[in-house]
């Protein structure tokens, strides 16, 4: 069952990502149902995923879809389900918790602070300022001088709340899948991002036909084996389960990568990045779901908490 929608920001891209899902896994020769799940609507769908051989497929991005709250229903329901547990998904949708705890591991991000309305910024621009839980871009405002600073801050607090200032790395913009299977848990081809806007925003995802992925990146391996490195830490640290997507940027100065979050619900769109890689290594739509669903299968359900 293919669980898409929700009530987050995201909720359209949830959808797309939804009926890609639930298409491949009809391709792969499953029985595939969708729901639209919404926080007034799961006594319906506790009913329709009671039986012994469901396993739930959320696909669904945001706080509530992906921040740990239906998670955390369906573990206290005992149901099987594709990605990360309730613990996990709340620290990796917490933007500062998460760069918290790489920092706390000695895993390289850029310098941060969490931010109220009221908190003195103490980060010199050039900066990026984000929402602390939000996914696909949205929000997220790129300050190259004080007055960008301040022309920034009173509307995204007033849309987000707290937001995460972090400072700006020049640099080439990557992101790795990782994904397990029941023998061990592998990093996908590394891909780069090149926008045709300032930075990989929500249109330049989802909207445009101009932005390059390229899968050639022209580095050493050393450097290519760490952003790999990098990118597994950052799963194992975080706990995550199943599939992540892990987003970084090589410093144009040292050539070094810098951690920027982790993804624990990547998109399964037409434009989506992790079932791209994935299918760059050999890996099709169909084969990638079903390899998710029966991993979810092969596992006894996540504790609740």
């Amino acid at each position: 069952m293919v669980l898409a929608g929700g009530p987050d920001r995201e909720r359209v891209v949830s959808l797309q990502s939804g009926r890609q899902i639930a298409h491949a896994l009809h391709t792969a020769g499953y029985t595939v149902t969708t729901r639209d799940a919404l926080p007034d609507n799961l006594a319906a769908l506790d009913q329709a995923a009671n039986t012994p051989d469901t396993i739930l497929f959320p696909v669904l991005h945001g706080p509530w879809g992906e921040g740990g709250p239906l998670q955390q229903h369906l573990q206290q329901r005992g149901l099987r389900f594709v990605g990360s547990d309730a613990t996990a998904a709340a620290l990796c949708m917490d933007k500062h918790a998460t760069k918290q705890t790489l920092k706390d591991a000695g895993l390289p991000t850029p310098d941060f602070q969490h931010l109220q309305p009221d908190d003195t910024l103490r980060l010199n621009p050039p900066l990026v300022l984000k929402p602390l839980a939000e996914g696909s871009s949205l929000g997220m405002a790129i300050c190259h001088t004080p007055d960008d600073t301040h022309a920034a801050r009173k509307p995204l607090h007033d849309r987000f709340g707290t937001l995460l200032a972090e400072a700006f790395i020049p640099g080439r913009e990557l992101t790795v899948g990782i994904l397990e299977t029941p023998q061990s848990t592998r990093a996908l081809p590394i891909i780069e991002i090149r926008s045709a806007t300032d930075f990989y925003d929500y249109d330049a995802k989802y909207e445009r036909n101009d932005t390059a992925y390229l899968f050639d990146l022209n580095l050493p391996q050393s450097t290519l084996s760490r952003i790999t490195e990098l990118a597994l830490a950052t799963h194992r640290i975080t706990g995550a389960r199943h599939l992540s997507r892990v987003d970084l940027m090589l410093e144009h100065d040292t050539a070094e990568p810098q951690i920027l979050e982790i993804n624990t619900t990547p998109g399964f769109t037409t434009h989506s990045l992790f079932p791209m890689a994935a299918r760059h290594a050999g890996i099709p739509d169909a084969r990638l779901v079903a390899g998710l669903v029966e991993l979810a299968a092969s596992q006894p359900a996540p504790a609740s908490i």
